[in-house]
């Protein structure tokens, strides 16, 4: 790591052997109203979490010119997003580097129901629509594989949907470039203790490129009751689409006079019908213990044509999953000191029916597998409040899975993994706290990297990937216009799981992996009407050891920036602009680092957005300099050579929604 890294890190260390040197009242503890539910599985304040912690805001949503959730989190300190089709609907959300496998590294949940499918399908974000987003928090690190397991190496983000708060029905629209339309509607009802939202929305688009057009339907549901001893909270959602799949575009392509818009798979594409069920029940056993049961129900079918150098597939899956959490919530007073113990059994159940017709190097095979993962996780979560200004944590999780394939030899495997995090979280005063904190987290192999759809053949040998992560920071407020966080890092993790493009198939990488870095972020107010935030992430990602060693990890970008700011010149009026910065990072399957690197870039929005009485008009423009770049690319297999998948030129959406 660099010199100045390792400067920063001596200054935090010192901040935190030396809390003395910080003298306020006991009271005078830093409190932000920003409430969490993540990084603990109740509520607690976010500054009270040991962890690089960010909340995105209704607020924050309505003012973005983002669309969707992937386009609103590739502004916050640490989360690289690639558009693999510039459509929005394959992206890969990577937090602290984990480059292709970011999907299997990163934990997504939606009300705390977990959307990670147990293949490499990852999180479905179109199933996802914006307009159905209360907020968004983001708990980076691993601390969320004690309470959530699989998964949550790099982060975890949970989405929490929208609540009827009070009668009302709201419809929008909008349309621009590539042939886009969308239209949203939505009702929400209250009554007595309980309350009703349903939203629908629909969305068509041509794409920027050849075959990258999309149809998507949306449906969701979310009721809740509050009553005196119980809580019940009740979530649907519905889900289709059918999209192209443009594929990438060799260097050699463009020597022969393709265009950007181009594509050389015009029958790749995807159809996806996807629905959940999910219901929780709470029921008080005190003031404020509680005992939570949650259980949930999600069947995805999904058929997809892919065609490469090594020939072609055509692949009809189903997958049913079956959830059951039940835990406990207890907050108690020991010798004076408050203390909040979380503890609970995670089961998870899936069944995956594949049929498969591969054309493999002029070899075509014909394959129908059972595959299944049947996971179950113990843990316990302890959070000490020995001050107004000192908490300590620590949990531990025990987890075993157990994967089925049909036919195959064997026709099981078992992992089991062990995992803890401990951690400390100091308030000086009012305008500064800091946290330390050490995690073990883990991840299975999911179950197409045990099968692979490519040679239809199963590998039973894979074994869990484990990191250890260790970090600190500091949140600190230099007035009540200007506050701050600053994050270091370090990531190591041993049998890394990676795809092998030598011979095809999925592997334990053979060294150990790092990933250290720091992220530092800003938000001022310049005046009653200016708003600015901006924010700076360093990550060194490499192999130690094997037979990549002191290569940097595939399509993991070294520096990343990003900023927005918003003005508000008169009431009703704001005018927003936002942009990121992507480092130079290697082509995806590059383990040699052998070719050029991908090239950095920048790339600028902008939304100006009116609200008069109960209508809000927006005009949106996305790649406001028209930059040429390419937010994804990878090496192609044979012969080996870079590829890019172009990402869109300056593009628009203009739109108007209503509050009735």
């Amino acid at each position: 790591m660099c010199k100045s890294l390792a400067h920063v890190w001596s200054l935090i260390s010192i901040f935190l052997v030396f809390p003395v040197a910080f003298r306020a009242s006991a009271e005078q503890v830093m409190h932000m109203e920003e409430v969490v539910v993540t990084a603990s599985r109740y509520e607690e304040s976010a500054p009270d979490v040991p962890a690089h912690v960010t909340v995105i805001t209704k607020e924050n949503i309505e003012h973005s010119p983002s669309t969707t959730i992937p386009d609103l989190l590739k502004l916050y300190e640490g989360i690289y997003v690639s558009d693999i089709g510039g459509n929005g609907r394959n992206v890969v959300v990577d937090v602290r580097g984990f480059g292709e496998t970011a999907p299997m590294n990163t934990l997504v949940l939606v009300d705390g129901r977990r959307v990670n499918q147990p293949d490499l399908s990852g999180v479905d974000w179109f199933q996802i629509p914006l307009e159905r987003v209360e907020k968004i928090e983001i708990v980076r690190g691993g601390r969320g594989s004690v309470l959530y397991g699989d998964n949550a190496t790099g982060g975890t983000i949970n989405i929490l949907t929208k609540e009827g708060e009070k009668p009302s029905l709201d419809w929008g629209f909008s349309g621009g470039s590539y042939g886009t339309v969308r239209g949203t509607v939505s009702a929400g009802a209250t009554g007595g203790n309980a309350s009703a939202y349903l939203s629908a929305s629909a969305m068509s688009t041509d794409g920027y490129r050849s075959n990258s057009d999309v149809r998507a339907h949306d449906i969701g549901m979310k009721t809740t009751f509050r009553g005196k001893d119980v809580n019940v909270d009740v979530n649907a959602g519905y889900h289709k689409d059918r999209a192209g799949l443009p594929g990438a575009l060799k260097l050699s392509d463009f020597a022969r006079g393709m265009s950007r818009t181009d594509t050389t798979h015009p029958d790749d594409s995807t159809d996806t019908e996807d629905y959940y069920f999910q219901i929780a029940p709470a029921f008080a056993l005190g003031s404020d213990d509680y005992f939570t049961i949650e259980a949930s129900y999600r069947k995805r079918g999904f058929q997809s044509v892919a065609s490469g150098d090594w020939g072609n597939f055509s692949a009809n899956s189903e997958m049913r999953t079956v959830a059951l959490s039940p835990r406990i919530l207890l907050r108690n007073t020991f010798s004076g000191f408050k203390n909040h113990l979380i503890a609970g059994i995670d089961y998870q159940e899936s069944d995956n029916e594949i049929t498969n017709d591969s054309l493999f190097y002029d070899t075509r095979s014909i394959a129908r597998y059972d595959l299944g993962k049947a996971n179950v996780g113990f843990y316990m979560h302890d959070e000490l409040v020995l001050s107004q200004r000192l908490r300590l944590s620590a949990g531990y999780r025990h987890d075993k899975a157990t994967f089925s394939f049909e036919p195959s030899a064997p026709r099981s495997v078992r992992r089991k993994v062990d995992v803890y995090t401990a951690a400390a979280n100091y308030a000086f005063d009012t305008k500064l706290s800091a946290y330390l904190s050490i995690s073990r987290s883990f991840r299975y192999p999911v179950l197409d990297e045990f099968y692979s759809f490519v040679t239809n053949a199963v590998v039973t040998s894979l074994s869990p990937q484990t990191s250890d992560t260790y970090e600190v920071g500091i949140r600190y407020a230099l007035s009540d216009a200007i506050s701050g966080h600053i994050n270091l890092f370090r990531t190591d993790t041993r049998d890394e799981l990676f795809f092998n493009p030598f011979v095809f198939r999925n592997e334990n990488l053979d060294g150990a992996t790092r990933r250290e870095g720091f992220a530092v972020s800003l938000t001022a107010k310049a005046s009653g009407s200016t708003r600015i935030e901006c924010a700076y992430a360093y990550l060194d990602a490499r192999i130690r050891g094997g037979g990549f060693s002191g290569k940097v990890i595939p399509n993991v970008p070294e520096h990343s920036a990003s900023f927005s700011a918003i003005y508000t010149p008169i009431k009703g009026l704001s005018v927003v602009l936002n942009g990121t910065y992507v480092g130079e990072r290697p082509f995806i399957s590059d383990f040699e680092n052998a070719f050029d690197t991908q090239e950095s870039y920048v790339v600028l929005n902008s939304r100006v957005r009116y609200s008069w009485r109960s209508l809000t008009f927006f005009f949106d423009v996305y790649n406001l300099a028209d930059k040429t770049y390419s937010g994804y690319g990878s090496v192609s297999s044979f012969p080996a050579e870079p590829a890019v998948y172009p990402s869109p030129k300056r593009n628009f959406l203009v739109g108007v929604t209503a509050a009735l």
